[in-house]
């Protein structure tokens, strides 16, 4: 029955007062158990019945509102517009069923794209921040916001902003790598994206984990991280810093893990003194699935359900996710007893409002059903995604056997990666993780006790559309091309060894596809929980890599998977390596297409690529002092360089760098210098490469890396040409956090390196910082612009 008698001539709900109005108006009208219900969520499959609406279902779940609706479409096999039908049926019974009117907020997980069975499906974070090309992020994002709204979606869970230097964490496939100003760029470019110019036709960002969640001890997920202050700031706080100060974020995750003994979702120093006091987030904080009550049952900080509530609402969590559980009848009790105060509790509730009033949820409710199937997986997004998956790949190692000669000779296509669509795409792909609910059901591991599924919830776990490689290969190659899998990803039997090696022998080149199964049960090895111990390929690859290799023909290891892998035989003996990452629904044709010459590599590693564990962490922006320059240098039985290192990748076309300079030999703190550089493409092709920018600090009153990025620019030149990129570079890019950890920028020479990877550079000059000025003042700056130019003076 619908209750309208407390909106009649309510402020709330009139479009044209002010937001801050229409949030005091509503919250003065709301009873305990309604402001309760704002702070949390519910699956989307607790209000569905076979597919559909189930009022009867909802009536308990919804009877005071609700802050959010977890995954219309990633919790469920709904098509899109079955999806969308859903949200605006729960949506309907919140606004005419309830006694304010209050819609909801609708989230899924877009960490490839959004996480959605007809949605495109994106490469994997890993991937696109390998294209170095923040702009191409963009699009990806605003392709996802526009696919988001068709459906009823309006908050996104990403982006990763997680700095990774262990590639052993499972996670590294969601990240943009190992450096904090890569990372930033990424992430800023893909808020902007996702939330659009407005929230009325935006999807909030929320960026996680908040903080150092990829900095754990033994590379295991949900364990402790290890981070000093300095370091914390620096790195690990960077890109949610820039997130928030450049991108305008709109909401923050807070991590599973702990830092220094406080579990993040009980830290008000990092959610209140540093997020909100010092950056001045305005946004909401959002838990991590379940991690409220794991403050009680996973780190035991807390003694039960009620304290697990207290420290989580008292340290800033504002929403519960994804269903409400300590922060229902618990957080109630607590709030009897004075254990956390009642205006704790209408601030938070206040962030919602706000956010589904910015959202435009009053006014526009509702969705055109009808129009869902002409933005859902639209060809425009596909052609994004193919943008991205082609300057995803990285060629790692090629001796000339690439690319595929056309017309010349027999391909054999072997591995366990050859003719898997599932096995291109990401752990938040829809396929991969509909794989998580099946195994939720059936009760097996830790995600099976933490939630329940209905038996009536459909679950489809098919990637019908998807091409794979041998697809791909073949409308190429035809009858030149013959198959064989090899063996399969974790699988230990090596039966079909026998064949793949007799295939091999016969053809005039192997293409060899491996790596991993990305996901979160048991039979995936990479993604979310998945950690391991060694980065050699899983199962039985690495044997069957030397059985072809043994053969004498030359041979193409193609990667996919979702960190670096491969052992010193396979990067050692095979003619290429090319690096796929999780490339998605576009994947197999990006990587045909650079294999047989139609395009140009042009990825660039976003992260260090190590030759063992027994490195790690190795990453470039270490101190002079980290164990690179002791007296013996390398380990008694390796090196301590990585096997490839950060910024590295070929192509067809080599670039050269024919001159570097830096503008101004003295500069004020606060002014910028400019950094100049021209680079040929000296290559018989067209071809594209990444201009990194670095600089060093040898005089600083505290050590500082050896490296730092700090600018880049993604540059195309055909076959001869010339072109010149300048950088702009504020000094504020340049401070530290000194002795009592405040941000300044010091007095003093600054080194300037342009090229091509951390180690492939050229010392384009330097400059200095002069002494004198007030170098408090010096704003801290994220980034530079980049002009890229030919030499007769047009825009490239």
């Amino acid at each position: 029955m619908t209750t309208v008698g407390p909106r009649t001539g309510a402020i709330y709900a009139d479009a044209s007062a002010p937001v801050d109005e229409r949030v005091s108006d509503l919250l003065a009208r709301m009873t305990r158990e309604e402001k309760l219900a704002q702070l949390g969520s519910t699956w989307a499959f607790a209000v569905l019945e076979g597919g559909r609406f189930s009022a009867e279902r909802a009536r308990t779940v919804l009877r005071h509102g609700l802050g959010h609706v977890t995954r219309v479409a990633g919790a469920t096999s709904l098509k899109a517009v079955q999806v969308a039908r859903a949200a605006n049926a729960i949506q309907r019974f919140l606004v005419t069923e309830t006694r304010l009117g209050i819609p909801a907020i609708v989230h899924e997980e877009v960490c490839s794209g959004v996480m959605a069975r007809e949605a495109t499906i994106f490469p994997q974070a890993i991937g696109v921040a390998s294209t170095w090309a923040p702009s191409l992020n963009h699009q990806l994002a605003d392709a996802v916001r526009e696919q988001m709204r068709a459906m009823g979606s309006h908050q996104g869970l990403s982006p990763v902003l997680d700095v990774v230097r262990d590639p052993r964490w499972g996670r590294t496939e969601e990240t943009y790598g190992e450096d904090p100003y890569l990372v930033a760029r990424m992430g800023v470019a893909f808020v902007q994206g996702l939330q659009g110019a407005d929230l009325t036709d935006g999807v909030i960002a929320t960026a996680k984990h908040f903080v150092g969640y990829g900095a754990s001890e033994g590379a295991l997920n949900w364990a402790p991280a290890h981070l000093p202050p300095r370091l914390l700031r620096e790195v690990y706080l960077h890109p949610f810093e820039a997130a928030v100060r450049e991108g305008g974020l709109q909401s923050v995750m807070a991590g599973y893990h702990e830092l220094d003994g406080i579990p993040c979702h009980a830290n008000g120093e990092l959610l209140g003194e540093i997020l909100r006091g010092q950056w001045g987030f305005t946004g909401s904080v959002v838990s991590d699935y379940f991690a409220v009550d794991d403050l009680h049952s996973y780190h035991h900080l807390a003694q039960d359900k009620q304290q697990a509530a207290v420290l989580g609402l008292a340290a800033g969590v504002d929403v519960e996710l994804p269903a409400t559980d300590a922060y229902a009848d618990a957080l109630a009790r607590a709030l009897d007893a004075g254990e956390v105060g009642e205006a704790r509790l209408d601030e938070a509730v206040s962030r919602v409002l706000r956010h589904k009033f910015e959202l435009g949820l009053f006014e526009a409710p509702y969705v055109d059903e009808g129009a869902v199937e002409v933005t859902v997986n639209a060809e425009r997004h596909r052609d994004v995604a193919l943008a991205i998956a082609r300057r995803s790949l990285v060629l790692l190692k090629n001796d000339g056997v690439l690319p595929l000669v056309a017309g010349a000779g027999t391909v054999a296509l072997i591995g366990p990666n050859a003719d898997d669509a599932r096995h291109l795409l990401g752990d938040y792909s829809f396929a991969a993780h509909i794989e998580a609910l099946t195994e939720a059901r059936e009760r097996r591991g830790l995600l099976g006790q933490m939630m329940t599924i209905p038996d009536d919830l459909e679950i489809d776990e098919s990637t019908d559309g998807v091409p794979t490689v041998r697809d791909e290969l073949a409308a190429r190659l035809g009858d030149r091309l013959r198959y064989v899998p090899g063996c399969d990803v974790v699988d230990p039997s090596t039966e079909g060894f026998a064949e793949a090696v007799a295939v091999a022998a016969e053809a005039d080149v192997a293409v060899l596809v491996l790596g991993d199964r990305s996901g979160l049960t048991p039979r995936a090895t990479t993604g979310e929980s998945r950690d391991r111990s060694s980065l050699d390929l899983p199962g039985v690859q690495e044997e069957l890599v030397r059985a072809v290799v043994d053969t004498g023909t030359p041979v193409v290891a193609v990667l996919v998977a979702g960190r670096p892998v491969g052992s010193d035989f396979l990067h050692d003996r095979c003619a290429a390596v090319l690096m796929a990452w999780l490339p998605g629904e576009t994947g197999a044709r990006a990587i045909a297409e650079v294999l047989l010459g139609e395009v140009n590599p042009s990825g660039r590693l976003p992260i260090s690529y190590p030759r063992t564990v027994g490195q790690l962490p190795v990453f470039y922006g270490h101190k002079v002092s980290g164990g690179r320059s002791h007296w013996h240098g390398d380990y008694v039985d390796s090196p301590v360089a990585p096997r490839y290192c950060f910024g590295h990748g070929l192509g067809f076309a080599p670039f050269t760098i024919d001159g570097a300079v830096v503008e101004r030999a003295e500069v004020d703190a606060g002014d910028s210098v400019g950094v100049e550089v021209t680079v040929t493409n000296s290559g018989r092709r067209a071809g594209e490469e990444v201009v990194q920018l670095y600089v060093r600090d040898p005089q600083a009153t505290v050590t500082r890396p050896v490296l730092e990025l700090k600018g880049f620019a993604r540059v195309s030149a055909a076959a001869g040409q010339r072109v010149a990129v300048r950088f702009e570079l504020p000094t504020g890019q340049l401070g530290f956090y000194d002795r009592q950890l405040n941000y300044t920028v010091e007095p003093g020479q600054i080194e300037v390196y342009v090229g091509f990877s951390s180690d492939n550079r050229v010392l384009a000059g330097s400059f200095v910082i002069k002494a004198g000025a007030d170098r408090s003042t010096t704003s801290k700056a994220f980034s530079g612009a980049a002009e890229v130019r030919d030499l007769s003076g047009g825009a490239v």
